[in-house]
C-alpha cells in the first residue's frame, strides 16, 4: 500500500474498480424507522466510473512490531484498506460493521453530499452492530485524504486508512509515491481510548500519574510555542504506517528518484514534526489543494492534516521521523536506498533543530485560491475549555447545548475563530474547505492558543454539517458544532 510506482498506480485504480462484484448484488438489512430521510440509490451521470469497495469494521489483534494489541480495525491491518478513485468518479462503499458497537465512517476533506458524510445524529443513523451501510458519493476534487469513524474516541482505535482521489490531469512528474500515516497509540496497552476519556471526563483533578495515561492541557497549564500545551494524553507508542521505531516500515527507492510523499496524521491527540535525514522536502500540496512548491527541512502536522511534499532520495539508509510536539518518544520508518546499517530508533536528524515550516504559512497556487469577494455574513467560533473538570466548548456550551451555526446557500461565510484557550486546536470543517487570510484552501486548521484566525467559505453545498476540533478527546468532550443550511 505505501510504496507504488507510477505504473502501480493505474493497476491499483482498476484493481479497486474491478471490486464491483463484491457489493453489487448485496443489500443493507432491513432497519428500524429513521430519524433521517432515506436517501434514493444514486445513480451514475453517463460516463461516470464507479469504484465500489467494502470496508468490515471488527475486533482484532495487530502486530505494531514485536508488540501485539488488541483493537478494532478495519479488517486486520492499521492502517486499513486504501481506497484509491480519480476525481469525478462515484465511490460506492459497503461497510460493515462487526464491532460491539455502534460505528460509522467520514471521509475525511471530502466535499460529498452531505448523507454520506457520516456523522451520527446529523446526517445519519449510526451503523448499529451486526448491521451494514452503503455509503455513495462522488469525489469531486483530488488529492490526499483519509476515513475513520466519527463514533466516540473509536478513531484512537486502528480504525483509519487513507483514501487517495488522483488528478486525472497531472503530470506526475515523480517516480515513486509513499503513503506515510501517522499515529498516536494507547489501546491494548493495558488501556483503551475508552477508558482515557473516562479518566478525562470523570474526575476533577488529580496529576499524570494518578489519572493513568493522561497528561495535562487547557487552560491549567502554559507552554512552548509556537503550539502551547502539547495534549492531554500520555501515548505509550507512536507510528508511522501501523509500525513502531523498533521495528520500522522500510520504504525502498533507488538514489537520484522523486518520491511524492502522502503525509497523514491520523493521530487523535498529537502535533508531529516530520523530517527525513538528509533531505529536503518541496511542499507541493496541503489537504489535497495544490501550493506554490516551499523546501522545507521539516513540518509541523496537526491532526486531520494532510501534506504532500517531493523529496529527491539520497543513497544508503535513511531515517524518517514523526516527533511529537511535546511529547516523549517518536515514529520512525526507514528510507533505503542502497547498503548501509539501519540508523537507531531514537535517531534525531538535524532537520528537527533547524526551521519547521507552518502548514498555515504556505502560499496557495492560482489554481487553488478563493476568488476573492466580501463576505456575505460572518459566524462567531469561540473555542473554550479546561482540563478540571475536563470540558471543551464552541460558542459557549458543549455539542448538543450550543446553537448551530446558519448559513444561506450561495454565500460567502467568513468564521472569525477565536481560541481562548492555551491549547493550540486543528479545527475541521465537514463538506467544504475553507480559505485563509492569505487564500490559502484547507479543511482542517491549527488555531494557536490565545488566537484569533479569519477562514471563508462558499456555502456551496447545503446540508448539515460538523465543526469540530479534531483532536478526538476535546471534540468528544464537547468541541463540536453544527453548520446549518438555512432552508
Amino acid at each position: 500500500m505505501h510504496e507504488i510506482s507510477r505504473r502501480g498506480l493505474l493497476l491499483g485504480g482498476l484493481a479497486i474498480a474491478g471490486t464491483g462484484a463484491l457489493t453489487a448484488c448485496s443489500h443493507p438489512p432491513a432497519a428500524a424507522p429513521s430519524a433521517f430521510a432515506k436517501a434514493a440509490r444514486l445513480q451514475p451521470l453517463a460516463g461516470q466510473r464507479v469504484v465500489e469497495h467494502r470496508l468490515t469494521a471488527k475486533t482484532t489483534s495487530l502486530d505494531l512490531g514485536g508488540t501485539t494489541v488488541d483493537t478494532w480495525a478495519f479488517g486486520d491491518t492499521a492502517p486499513g484498506p486504501l481506497i484509491r478513485a480519480t476525481a469525478g468518479d462515484m465511490l460506492r462503499i459497503r461497510v460493515d460493521n462487526q464491532l460491539p458497537t455502534d460505528t460509522s465512517v467520514h471521509w475525511h476533506g471530502i466535499a460529498l453530499r452531505t448523507a454520506a458524510d457520516g456523522t451520527p445524529g446529523l446526517t445519519q443513523d449510526p451503523i448499529a452492530s451486526g448491521a451494514s451501510y452503503l455509503y455513495e458519493f462522488t469525489a469531486p476534487d483530488p488529492g490526499t485524504y483519509f476515513y475513520h469513524p466519527h463514533v466516540g474516541v473509536q478513531l484512537d482505535r486502528g480504525l483509519y486508512a487513507p483514501l487517495i482521489i488522483d488528478d486525472p490531469h497531472e503530470p506526475g512528474d515523480y517516480d515513486l509515491e509513499w503513503i506515510v500515516v501517522l499515529d498516536d497509540w494507547i489501546d491494548g496497552t493495558g488501556r483503551t481510548p475508552d477508558d482515557v476519556l473516562a479518566d478525562l471526563t470523570g474526575r476533577s483533578g488529580g496529576s499524570p500519574d494518578s489519572m493513568g495515561g493522561m497528561g495535562m492541557g487547557g487552560m491549567s497549564m502554559g507552554g512552548d510555542p509556537p503550539f502551547g500545551d502539547a495534549g492531554d494524553v500520555t501515548y505509550p507508542h507512536y507510528l508511522i504506517n501501523g509500525r513502531v521505531g523498533t521495528a520500522p516500515d522500510v520504504l525502498h527507492g533507488k538514489p537520484g528518484q522523486r518520491v511524492r510523499l502522502r503525509i497523514i496524521n491520523a493521530g487523535s491527540d498529537t502535533i508531529f514534526t516530520v523530517a527525513l535525514s538528509g533531505h529536503r522536502l518541496t511542499i507541493t500540496h496541503a489537504d489535497g489543494f495544490p501550493v506554490r512548491p516551499q523546501d522545507a527541512g521539516a513540518l509541523y502536522i496537526g491532526m486531520g492534516e494532510r501534506y504532500d511534499a517531493i523529496v529527491t532520495l539520497g543513497d544508503g539508509v535513511g531515517a524518517l521521523v514523526a516527533s511529537p510536539y511535546g511529547k516523549q518518544g517518536q515514529a520512525m520508518a526507514l528510507i533505503r536506498t542502497g547498503a548501509g546499517a539501519a540508523p537507531d530508533p531514537a535517531a534525531h536528524p538535524a532537520e528537527l533543530d533547524g526551521p519547521i515550516l507552518e502548514g498555515a504559512d504556505l502560499q496557495p497556487s492560482a489554481a487553488s485560491r478563493l476568488s476573492t469577494s466580501k463576505p456575505d455574513s460572518t459566524q462567531m467560533v469561540r473555542l473554550s475549555g479546561q482540563m478540571m473538570p475536563y470540558r471543551w466548548a464552541i460558542n459557549g456550551a458543549p455539542y448538543g447545548k450550543n446553537d448551530p451555526l446558519l448559513v444561506s446557500e450561495g454565500d460567502r461565510v467568513r468564521l472569525e475563530i477565536m481560541n481562548m484557550t492555551q491549547m493550540t486546536h486543528p479545527m475541521h470543517i465537514h463538506g467544504h474547505t475553507f480559505a485563509l487570510p492569505s487564500g490559502l484552501r484547507k479543511d482542517t486548521v491549527l488555531v494557536k492558543p490565545m488566537a484569533s484566525l479569519a477562514v471563508d467559505l462558499q456555502a456551496d453545498n447545503p446540508g448539515s454539517w460538523m465543526t469540530h476540533c479534531h483532536n478526538a478527546y476535546h471534540a468528544e468532550a464537547g468541541m463540536m458544532i453544527a453548520l446549518n443550511y438555512r432552508t
